[in-house]
């Protein structure tokens, strides 16, 4: 029972020390509140992306090698639209169709123009899938600050009532030595779910960019052997 009683009066001082803060500390609050929101909704947004595009990108590439003909996937292609390696072949394959009657010499191979259609290709679906981790990275190294900013601001309140009151006694530093702290508390608990997402999902695009870059370099292969 005594455990209970202080456990409520621990969240009660808590909750007093936000809603008694001063107006700048209470916007510091906002502002971290908002962000570490903000980054969990990107955090389940990109989980649910990323299981899905690799589960559909190995569907596609499974299919990919048992199919007989380029025409038999560019069929099917509407089965896999969540596969940016589908999005890739579909470039692949009219960028051959283009360039496979081109009988003129050009400054580049027919290969080599494929090759870097195929590279456009893969860094735009790279730059949409690291869509959004930039606020993760900018959350983890600033709400850090941030929080420490209404840290500052909460313990210069303290000296100016230590000014004011003419004491340093407990009941005078207590309240904004404890918006202090809690804006600390804040900024970290912003901050530290953001940069294990941000690690975690940059991770995540490598792997994709590296299964990206084998598929189309595969692609090339087949193209020179079949068509060029």
């Amino acid at each position: 029972m005594e455990n209970e009683v202080l456990k409520v009066t621990a969240d009660f001082s808590a909750w007093h020390a936000i809603s008694s803060a001063s107006p700048i500390v209470k916007i510091t609050f906002l502002i971290l509140v908002g962000m570490s929101i903000f980054s969990w909704m990107i955090i389940f947004a990109k989980y649910k992306t990323f299981k899905s595009l690799f589960d559909e990108n190995q569907r596609f590439l499974d299919d990919f090698w048992k199919s007989e003909t380029m025409d038999e996937m560019i069929d099917k292609q509407n089965e896999y639209k969540g596969s940016n390696l589908c999005k890739i072949f579909v470039v692949g394959f009219q960028e051959i169709k283009k360039i496979r009657g081109v009988n003129k010499e050009t400054m580049l191979s027919k290969a080599e123009i494929l090759e870097r259609s195929l590279t456009n290709s893969v860094e735009s679906e790279i730059l949409d899938a690291e869509r959004g981790l930039s606020f993760l990275a900018t959350t983890g190294s600033t709400a850090p600050f941030i929080g420490l900013f209404g840290t500052v601001w909460g313990i210069m309140g303290s000296f100016q009532k230590i000014g004011l009151m003419k004491s340093a006694s407990l009941a005078v530093v207590a309240p904004g030595i404890s918006e202090a702290l809690i804006a600390t508390a804040v900024g970290l608990a912003a901050a530290i779910p953001a940069s294990i997402a941000y690690n975690h999902y940059i991770g995540k695009i490598k792997k994709l960019e590296h299964g990206l870059n084998s598929y189309a370099g595969d692609l090339v292969n087949v193209a020179e052997r079949n068509f060029f």
